[in-house]
């Protein structure tokens, strides 16, 4: 996967791609066109640190991006291979997913030394399903720990529910601009709450869409890549219209188990 994403790197154009940050700490979020569209698409987006007040990368290109995505499980072979493996498949239907399928992935970077902080939430707040179905699958594809900042999560918190109904949504602000918003009421827990989740490349983390997670900003001289993909159930499940993620209406997300036939 790490050579794969190498390849899409090397198709990055910035004649023909915004640059566009990433950060989880923004209120509102990403309101252009460019990460609202990018639901059925490979997009690329900026860690705050490579980029300058003139909108100018300041560091290598390939040490410049905190993610690509959001359908590299659809358009990009490799990627595509590891998302459906049988091993998958059952580990899905082990955890009682009967018509997963599967709306997003990212590559994740986590860059040495400009890698910043993500702030803890719930991935349900982001892929909302009534009933609450989000599932993330999480695989690090170099070893994850405190030093270069691995996941850190709240025991139990997926007995909680959605922590006051926080949800990140699209919405229209006063000049008729469609990007998104926070609703809802968030509190994270205390930072003793958290625990830190080493693992070693290779593995997989199975991440309940509302264990409430977070990790720390990379200060390390290493790199925390990791590949991660979300499934949400499709039977008798309701996928929100008001999330920030939406297909073209025509475009179903695909099946984690292709249609027999």
């Amino acid at each position: 996967m790490r050579t794969a994403i190498e390849g899409e790197i090397a198709r990055y154009d910035p004649a023909k791609e915004h640059t566009t940050i990433f950060s989880s700490n923004a209120e509102t979020q990403n309101s252009n066109d460019y990460f609202l569209e990018s639901g059925d698409k490979i997009r690329y987006f900026f860690e705050p640190g490579a980029i300058d007040d003139q909108g100018r990368i300041v560091v290598p290109t390939e040490s410049a991006f905190n993610k690509i995505g959001h359908a590299l499980h659809s358009l990009n072979p490799t990627f595509r291979k590891y998302t459906f493996d049988p091993r998958i498949v059952d580990i899905a239907a082990d955890l009682g997913l009967n018509e997963p399928v599967v709306p997003q992935s990212m590559y994740i970077f986590k860059q040495p030394g400009i890698g910043g902080e993500v702030t803890s939430h719930q991935d349900s707040t982001f892929l909302y399903t009534t009933p609450l179905s989000t599932t993330g699958f999480w695989i690090p594809l170099q070893d994850c720990d405190r030093e270069n900042g691995c996941l850190q999560m709240v025991p139990g918190s997926h007995h909680q529910g959605l922590l006051g109904d926080r949800r990140m949504v699209r919405s229209t602000n006063e000049s008729g601009v469609l990007g998104t918003t926070f609703t809802g009421q968030y509190f994270a827990p205390p930072p003793e709450e958290f625990q830190a989740c080493e693992t070693p490349m290779g593995s997989l983390v199975i991440i309940h869409g509302s264990v409430v997670h977070r990790s720390d900003p990379n200060k390390s001289a290493r790199s925390r890549h990791a590949y991660t993909f979300h499934a949400i159930e499709s039977q008798d499940t309701v996928y929100a219209s008001d999330n920030w993620l939406q297909y073209p209406e025509d475009k179903p997300f695909p099946r984690l188990v292709p249609e027999s036939g």
